[in-house]
């Protein structure tokens, strides 16, 4: 079962090696082409945190940015655990 609908949604696990490295190829081929530095992804990363941060508690240590691509879109995900919702924001 875990192959299946959770292991898509949570993950298998254990990637291996040749796996890794095959996403880290298309990462940069993809920050490659939209011209994207590792200073604004951190940046974008820590923007994001800081918002969704004043309205949920999340796993800040599971977080796992991403940029995706199909065809000719890109999309930016964003993965993490939300612990709870706050009662007051701010």
């Amino acid at each position: 079962m875990k192959n299946g609908f959770f292991g898509k949604i949570f993950g298998t696990g254990k990637e291996s090696t040749r796996d890794i490295a095959k996403k880290r190829l298309q990462f940069a081929l993809i920050y490659d082409k939209l011209e994207v530095s590792d200073e604004i992804l951190e940046a974008l990363q820590k923007d994001i945190v800081d918002v969704i941060s004043k309205y949920f508690e999340i796993d800040k240590s599971s977080l796992k940015l991403d940029i995706e691509r199909q065809d000719d879109l890109s999309a930016l995900v964003l993965n993490t655990p939300i612990l709870s919702a706050k009662r007051k924001f701010g």
